[in-house]
């Protein structure tokens, strides 16, 4: 996933820290986790439990706002444990936590429909989630930046001073203006879409509205996912859009009327082979702390599509995306970001929008249509 590391201090509300229940039977495990919420200044340890029936039964005692929840336990499991625990609490942060199995997989995305705030695939040994500095990085960085969003959602709202003649108020909630870019006048030849925390709940919602646009041009996608993940996200989305849907191969033509998701694991990027655009996988380093990134996708679609691309920043951590937008948008592509009320984590979407790359920030619901009518020739 791509990360943002945040500041402590700059993002700790009302003096309170987060308070982070750790839920999962394998005791080295537990004891992992809590050291690491206990070594970051801004979060607070409230409790270790076995099993999720001891999460359900002392919530309202513990009061945390995030739960890191195991998928497999005794007595009660991750996924029957969860309704229960967003039932007495609903605006609780609930992060599954599982081995990279398909059923394993299969479950932390029908978590994530049933409220689960994001998931987060363990490393397969105790030793591996020990020794993994990516995988410590990446859970803190969860529970931090959901609990923090969280937090901001219970807080009573500002009192709002008056404008100012001479300085007018500004029109986001990061305290800067957005700039805006001129839509495209033309219909694009090609959707490129890059997501990462939330991104799969906001690629059901949208892929469920575009399937004029899959019937005219080829759909491109980078989820943050690891392996496994993204075959069963593709699957998921294939039942919704009722198009052809699947992992992307490697040196194969891109056509309309498929989607094609970057497999975990690989960057995916694309190129022109005799004439055609064309699917080109890697296995190289990390990008932005993940593999697949955004950013090859994008630029690689300046080169190949230029002016005729349109690309979709949804929601996720971090800054994926926005070196490959600039990159797009310098070519004559255009860049469409979801807004921050509508976004899980308003990281990735904030940097594109901040930055002046953006034609358009929209609610997520308002995304579908607008796309829509830009394919076909109506914007």
């Amino acid at each position: 996933m791509s990360l943002a590391v945040a500041s402590p201090s700059a993002i700790t509300l009302s003096g309170r820290r987060i308070r982070v229940m750790i839920v999962d039977d394998a005791v080295v495990v537990r004891g992992l986790f809590a050291r690491w919420v206990e070594a970051e200044s801004d979060l607070e340890l409230a409790a270790t439990l076995r099993t999720g029936r001891e999460a359900v039964t002392q919530l309202e005692r513990l009061d945390p706002d995030v739960v890191v929840l195991d998928v497999e336990m005794p007595e009660l499991d991750g996924i029957s444990a969860l309704p229960m625990l967003l039932a007495k609490k609903r605006d609780l942060v609930v992060i599954m936590a599982s081995t990279v199995t398909r059923r394993n997989a299969e479950i932390s995305l029908r978590a994530l429909s049933l409220g689960a705030a994001d998931y987060i695939p363990k490393p397969p040994t105790t030793r591996q989630v020990t020794t993994s500095a990516d995988f410590r990085r990446e859970l803190i960085e969860k529970i931090r930046h959901l609990g923090l969003r969280a937090r901001r959602k219970r807080l009573p709202p500002e009192p709002v001073a008056k404008p100012s003649p001479l300085r007018p108020l500004p029109v986001t909630s990061a305290d800067l203006p957005i700039s805006l870019r001129p839509m495209p006048t033309l219909p694009p030849h090609v959707l490129l879409i890059g997501s990462s925390t939330g991104g799969p709940q906001a690629l059901n919602t949208l892929i469920a509205k575009i399937g004029a646009v899959v019937d005219r041009a080829p759909v491109l996608v980078t989820q943050h996912m690891p392996p496994t993940f993204t075959a069963i996200l593709a699957e998921h989305l294939e039942r919704l859009v009722k198009r052809r849907v699947r992992e992307a191969r490697d040196g194969e033509e891109i056509n309309a009327g498929t989607v094609y998701i970057a497999p975990g694991g690989k960057h995916m990027s694309v190129a022109r082979r005799d004439g055609i655009p064309a699917i080109a996988l890697d296995d190289g380093p990390l990008i932005n702390f993940c593999k697949p990134a955004v950013d090859p996708l994008f630029a690689s679609a300046a080169d190949v599509w230029g002016n005729k691309a349109l690309a979709l920043v949804l929601t996720g951590m971090g800054s994926d995306g926005l070196n490959g937008a600039r990159t797009l948008v310098e070519a004559g592509g255009h860049v469409i970001a979801q807004d921050e009320s509508t976004s899980v984590v308003w990281g990735m979407p904030g940097q594109v929008a901040l930055a002046g790359l953006c034609s358009a920030v929209l609610p997520l619901p308002e995304i579908g249509p607008r796309i829509a009518r830009l394919f076909g020739g109506d914007a």
